[in-house]
């Protein structure tokens, strides 16, 4: 199975199970909803609704995917290391009994370890896969004023895949605006 290429510092908290610095990871204060994802293989981890500010310093989720994260006991006993249970890349630690939340669970993640895709990047990622897969697709003929106006609003409607200007109707190919305002075309 091939991966994602990692940085130097991506492979020595994910594949050398290290440990970013408190406080630095993109994730740390995030609270957009959406899912994060393994950075490694890009497998759904933790949904945004799982996770809370802990003050530790790193994200922190009560939760995770069911069968997306896998715990390891540390070698000496201490801790329980999370993992992705796709590739096995290390996500941080897991701690019970704090009371931080009802769940009573704290998965400790390295931001470095994640990717987010948010929401909104999730249903236009799905859309566009729907699309793909229907391959069927409609064009509409418009007139109206406005080239830019009407290519301004087209362009931000759900399911527009391209917008195009121009004069029509005519028996000239390509009018120029002078011509057509001259009704010889």
């Amino acid at each position: 199975m091939e991966y994602n290429s990692l940085t130097p510092e991506e492979s020595r908290v994910i594949i050398n199970k290290g440990t970013e610095a408190p406080n630095t990871g993109q994730y740390v204060n995030s609270m957009e909803d959406g899912t994060y994802t393994c950075k490694q293989c890009d497998v759904a981890l933790y949904s945004s609704g799982d996770k809370f500010d802990s003050h530790c310093g790193w994200p922190s989720f009560d939760d995770e995917i069911e069968g997306a994260v896998k715990r390891i006991s540390d070698a000496d006993g201490m801790r329980t290391e999370i993992v992705c249970a796709n590739c096995g890349g290390h996500l941080g630690h897991v701690f019970k009994g704090e009371g931080y939340t009802d769940k009573n669970v704290r998965h400790c993640v390295n931001s470095i370890s994640l990717n987010f895709i948010s929401d909104k990047e999730q249903r236009n990622i799905e859309q566009a896969s729907t699309l793909a897969d229907n391959q069927e697709q409609d064009t509409a003929i418009f007139a109206g004023g406005c080239f830019w106006g009407m290519e301004f609003y087209f362009q931000r409607e759900n399911g527009v895949l391209s917008v195009s200007s121009g004069y029509i109707g005519g028996h000239k190919d390509n009018p120029t605006y002078q011509e057509v305002c001259a009704h010889t075309t």
